[in-house]
């Protein structure tokens, strides 16, 4: 069992449940396909499992680490993006949908993919390692958006919220008593959910 899952909380874990998604961050493992380092790369993308077609060993000597997630909003809240090659039109939707949403970066719309980048790596990961999180009014939170009840990851959609595993959500609960709470999924992505983008939900 390899270490190549991702959580919410941007942790690559070991789990036997296999992911919907694939995405990388650099190459983070060596020989031995033991994981070295958390990324390599700002670009952190969320790609399709199949591509053209194309056919490759996990985590292969000198490549980049083939991460894994159970849906997209789980790879959202850890702080991924479309990737440009094999989702050309979910990163042109998200890219449209980042502008739009974050409006006080004043990026034209022609602005490198690598300037928006650096913000949510911003947002998603401290200098020391950690996640980024922030505070939130909960009934200003769109579906997809993942929040920590408990220090446990939950998915907001609805009225409900869904407590997320490996192998999938449990079952609806009710929004807590709180007009806080503590979100995971960077700030100017949640922002690009409010203006359109609406993520793949395993539910």
């Amino acid at each position: 069992m390899l270490q190549n899952r991702v959580d919410p909380s941007a942790n690559i874990i070991k789990t036997i449940a296999r992911g919907n998604w694939m995405g990388n961050r650099g190459q983070l493992h060596d020989k031995g396909k033991t994981i070295l380092r958390p990324f390599k790369l700002k670009a952190w993308l969320i790609c399709l499992l199949e591509f053209k077609q194309r056919k490759r060993q996990v985590m292969a000597p000198n490549l980049y680490t083939e991460l894994f997630f159970l849906d997209e909003a789980t790879a959202f809240a850890a702080g991924h993006r479309p990737c440009f090659e094999c989702r050309r039109q979910d990163y042109n939707h998200f890219k449209a949908a980042w502008l739009a949403g974050n409006p006080e970066y004043n990026f034209p719309s022609t602005v490198s993919i690598n300037q928006i980048d650096e913000v949510i790596h911003r947002e998603r990961i401290d200098h020391t390692g950690n996640k980024v999180t922030y505070r939130e009014n909960l009934k200003n939170l769109p579906d997809g958006a993942f929040i920590l009840i408990a220090d446990e990851p939950c998915l907001v959609f609805g009225d409900k919220i869904y407590h997320w595993s490996p192998s999938g959500y449990g079952n609806p609960q009710e929004l807590p008593e709180t007009d806080t709470v503590e979100v995971l999924t960077p700030k100017s992505t949640v922002n690009a959910f409010r203006s359109g983008y609406h993520p793949q939900l395993a539910l």
